[in-house]
């Protein structure tokens, strides 16, 4: 099948992660990322999430009729894309193709201002609209949509494979988190450090932070991917998998990469989500506060066979469910064909049916 893809088209995204499982599951894609067709900018960046793109709309929109021109294909997976305006939409869906609609982040919530007002007009434009949160279900249902699901996130069985981290001791290392400051992670990271954890903290923004003179020794540089995140989760013997309070996450693309990955202890709060996907204590660990969050850490850290045995078991778990890019878009493709994706015993059924509020 020939795959229109429009996406970010980074090799370290999740969203180009995507469009290369698609290709190993047998599919030509043309790739487009639209938002090379609006000027870039820090400063732009920052106004387009505070417009709503509404400045560049009608510029992307005809940018890509005259990219696609005659260009022809079975299907459309659209990866986030929030500066699509729905005349974009209207446009691909007159050449009588499926529009799937696949998106990671939280459209509905006010973390990130205006970004989302476009998305939101092109709901009932979709054939079928692939979330990650089971509210998004409901909220999209009110904006229009045909036919909104819910899914757990994937891991990436190229860029995530173990063997990327090259020689190294899994399990050897201590606490890590990989990941963008955020207002809520500073004290938590605070308390760990002042509780004498081996804490080692890559990601963006972290200077940022109020409480960054506290925590400046122990952080290990910026945002970090590929094989370097490989490397770093599977030498670590815990790895925190932090969720967005912004963005009401109750799991992350972390807490299916950390286990897939091996080496390091998933650790994340305890969520509907969470429980669905770990038995705690034997596959995962959990905690509800950053106290709680300490004395769990304090606990383990020291147990590396244990760690070990819990890590080798999170392991045998996301990858008998399925967890992968290819199995979870192959799903969503059989999906959008009419046909059931399901796996007994695993918690990756898509919501099709209405969702408790």
């Amino acid at each position: 099948m020939k795959i229109l893809y429009l996406g970010d088209d980074d090799p370290r995204s999740t969203s180009a992660h995507r469009q290369a499982a698609l290709q190993r599951l047998g599919h030509q894609t043309l790739p487009i990322n639209p938002h090379r067709l609006i000027p870039r900018g820090l400063l732009l960046a920052r106004l387009n999430v505070r417009t709503g793109f509404r400045l560049f709309s009608r510029r992307i929109d005809r940018n890509l009729r005259r990219i696609l021109g005659g260009a022809e294909w079975d299907l459309v997976w659209v990866d986030s894309c929030a500066e699509l305006p729905p005349a974009t939409w209207r446009w691909l869906g007159s050449r009588g193709k499926p529009l799937i609609s696949y998106v990671l982040d939280n459209p509905f919530v006010p973390r990130d201002h205006r970004k989302w007002d476009l998305y939101k007009k092109s709901l009932p434009l979709h054939d079928l609209t692939v979330f990650s949160r089971k509210e998004s279900v409901l909220h999209a249902r009110r904006h229009g949509a045909k036919k909104p699901v819910a899914h757990f996130m994937g891991y990436d069985p190229v860029a995530h494979h173990p063997e990327r981290a090259g020689e190294v001791s899994p399990g050897s290392g201590g606490l890590v988190f990989v990941g963008t400051w955020m207002p809520e992670r500073g004290s938590l990271m605070v308390r760990l450090a002042e509780a004498g954890l081996p804490l080692r903290i890559y990601g963006n923004d972290w200077p940022r932070a109020r409480e960054w003179k506290k925590l400046q020794p122990f952080h290990g540089g910026p945002s970090i991917y590929g094989a370097d995140y490989v490397r770093v989760i599977r030498e670590a013997r815990i790895a925190l998998g932090l969720l967005s309070k912004g963005n009401r996450d109750l799991h992350t693309t972390r807490s299916m990469e950390i286990p897939y990955i091996g080496g390091a202890v998933f650790c994340s709060e305890r969520t509907e989500d969470h429980q669905k996907l770990y038995r705690e204590g034997q596959e995962a660990l959990f905690w509800k506060d950053a106290e709680e969050c300490v004395r769990v850490c304090r606990e383990w850290i020291d147990r590396p066979a244990q760690c070990r045995a819990m890590a080798a078991s999170a392991k045998i778990r996301v990858e008998s469910c399925g967890f992968s890019n290819e199995q979870i878009l192959a799903g969503i493709l059989r999906l959008q064909a009419g046909e059931l994706f399901s796996r007994d015993g695993c918690p990756l059924e898509l919501e099709t049916s209405p969702v408790p509020g």
